[in-house]
């Protein structure tokens, strides 16, 4: 293992870095304290000429001809992090710092050229199962507490070979290490409840993290939004596990003295370009090497972030973007010259030592490809969703909302007679309407209202995406069959509908099969859209189509149109439910004294009472088709 990784080592520091390097015994003891076995491989993180590009599509205005524009966002970054050690990235907003970061957490969806070594290896899957990422935005369950959502993250994430038990004892031992004990059965919270606190949600991110006992440990503005009290103390827990032989890189945007001399090694980006890589405390001196010294004193993260604007120290006026522009090539030149050329030596000076011990452990971690079976992740996501869910499910208003609807269209169709069929077959329609269309506005919101949790998750390998996708549909089957089930038995009754058990039981099991079709539908507007806004509106101009289309409104559907009504799972439902009331040799009294046959009703005769298993079959291939459809698109969904 390199001992010469570019910056001194602080003294204070410096006897657990080396107990990293050579012995994770004492790591490893710590965990078998409670009998739980996570081993620690320190990683030691070497990124050399990283360089990113993005096309930009300019539109000329001239016959609106447009060309393509390639923006520079990642300039030739280069640098290392050897673990006991926390790399900051500082730099203003748009310099590239949550580009770079995610380079190095193999999290950039597109190519970028340059080379980022693991131990002297490329990024794999595992390193991925030993890094561990941090957003900057707190991606939580709103309704689970705190130990809960650790306590999920820990069943998913840790091996198979601990029980149940140790991974509670684990739990609990990272939210002692994380100071969480006083908040450990407090909700998390959202946008429509309070929960816990800004300062908090971010030690919760970094718990799920911790959880796997990551060597590579990489967060996005971990201090974003919180007071410098708050901050100081996220800083001083991730100083803490970086003591303990972790490789740590943050952004962050403006930390404080007492945050900025936490720091190890920085990187300071202007424009995507690195002005300066060193040791934290020589960042000073260096700048005042090249003529931008101050007289002064500041904190050294106030007078690096000037710097990075093109500010000069001691400026008095405000300077034009010509003089901006001017110190930032000055600061880019005085890197190449005194910084870039002695940092690439000692980095290909870093390429000669081995790293055996890395290369055993990802031969044992690349044996399996996830941490658990696919069935225990379905039980452990299923229990997850459920919990989660437990007070939106059956809350008040959905309940008033259905059973209202159901009495409500019970008193209108109020013991409807035999002799009023229109009246009869319109109430079936409203069967068809209603649980054709509630489903699919309910399940339209589902994936586009997860897509961060399910990228963040799925990005750390938490779970196959079919094991998720299961167990989502399967956690909403309580609410969506439930509250059907309640509104046919009181509309249905109410409404005078044939009194016959084996008849009601055949009409509630039709109305149930067209929710799931109906639900499936949704799921497959969210996730190919992906957006709540397109997705409804796409799901309104279905639901129109198939309300016209259903067989009640229109019965003579031009020949050149007919095949719309196919589509239309609002159709099939109507037509069973007629077919489980009536048969075509039924008789009803048309006018008073005057019998007719039931076959004979236009609207009945439109659409046919045979073949019924027919409908049956296509409403199934529509249930499996739409999700099956959901779940590819799923597979779209960029992780990165």
């Amino acid at each position: 293992m390199p001992q010469n990784c570019i910056a001194p080592r602080p003294e204070e520091n410096g006897e657990a870095m080396v107990q990293g390097l050579t012995d994770m015994s004492e790591t490893q003891s710590k965990s078998s304290q409670s009998g739980i076995q996570l081993s620690m491989y320190p990683i030691t993180l070497k990124f050399e000429e990283v360089v990113y590009k993005v096309k930009i599509e300019q539109t000329s205005q001239c016959l609106g001809s447009w060309s393509c524009k390639e923006k520079t966002i990642l300039n030739g970054i280069t640098g290392m992090v050897c673990p006991g050690e926390i790399l900051a990235m500082l730099g203003p907003s748009g310099s590239g710092k949550t580009t770079l970061l995610s380079a190095l957490g193999g999290r950039l969806s597109k190519t970028f050229s340059g080379k980022v070594m693991y131990n002297g290896q490329p990024f794999s899957g595992c390193i991925k199962r030993r890094t561990g990422f941090v957003a900057q935005d707190d991606v939580l369950y709103p309704h689970l507490t705190v130990w809960e959502t650790l306590f999920f993250t820990a069943l998913l994430r840790l091996p198979s070979s601990l029980t149940r038990d140790e991974k509670a004892e684990h739990v609990d031992r990272v939210i002692s290490e994380l100071g969480l004990t006083r908040c450990t059965n407090s909700m998390i919270g959202g946008p429509l409840f309070r929960g816990i606190s800004g300062g908090e949600k971010k030690r919760v991110s970094i718990g799920q993290e911790m959880l796997i006992n990551p060597s590579l440990l990489l967060l996005d503005e971990p201090t974003s939004g919180l007071d410098s009290t708050t901050a100081h103390r996220i800083m001083t827990t991730i100083k803490r596990l970086a003591s303990g032989g972790r490789t740590v890189v943050t952004t962050i945007h403006q930390p404080s003295s007492r945050i900025y001399h936490m720091f190890d090694k920085v990187v300071l980006l202007s424009e995507g370009s690195p002005i300066y890589y060193g040791p934290a405390s020589s960042a000073m001196e260096y700048f005042s090497s090249v003529g931008f010294s101050t007289s002064m004193t500041v904190n050294p993260a106030d007078l690096l972030l000037d710097l990075a604007n093109g500010i000069p120290p001691d400026s008095q006026k405000e300077t034009t973007e010509q003089e901006q522009k001017t110190v930032k090539e000055s600061l880019v030149s005085a890197y190449d010259k005194n910084i870039s050329t002695k940092l690439k030596a000692e980095l290909c000076n870093a390429d000669s030592h081995s790293y055996e011990y890395t290369k055993a452990a990802a031969k044992n971690i690349k044996s399996e490809q996830w941490c658990t079976t696919w069935w225990y992740q379905f039980t452990v996501l299923l229990q997850r969703g459920v919990r989660e869910r437990r007070y939106e499910s059956f809350n008040k208003l959905r309940i008033f909302q259905v059973i209202s609807v159901a009495f409500l269209g019970g008193l209108l169709w109020w013991h409807t007679p035999k002799s009023h069929l229109q009246d009869r077959t319109a109430l079936l329609f409203f069967f068809s309407v209603f649980w054709g269309f509630y489903p699919l506005y309910n399940a339209v919101f589902t994936f586009p209202q997860e897509k961060r949790m399910l990228i963040k998750e799925r990005s750390s390998g938490m779970y196959r995406l079919s094991s998720y996708f299961m167990a989502r549909n399967i956690g909403d089957l309580p609410l969506e069959l439930a509250l059907p089930t309640a509104f046919v038995f009181i509309i249905y009754w109410m409404g005078g509908l044939k009194p016959d058990p084996a008849t009601f039981i055949l009409s509630l099991l039709v109305v149930l099969y067209s929710v799931l079709v109906a639900q499936g539908l949704g799921l497959a507007f969210g996730a190919l859209l992906m957006n709540i806004k397109q997705a409804t509106t796409l799901a309104s101009v279905t639901t129109l189509v198939f309300l016209i289309a259903g067989g009640y409104y229109v019965q003579q559907i031009p020949p050149f149109i007919v095949w719309l009504k196919y589509l239309s799972y609002s159709y099939y439902c109507y037509k069973l439910l007629l077919g489980i009331q009536y048969t075509d040799n039924d008789y009803y009294e048309c006018s008073e004294g005057v019998w007719c046959r039931v076959g004979d009703f236009p609207g009945i005769k439109a659409m046919g009472l045979n073949n019924l298993w027919v409908d049956v079959l296509v409403m199934g291939v529509m249930l499996v088709g739409y999700r099956l459809i959901a779940y590819m698109a799923l597979h779209r969904v960029k992780l990165r």
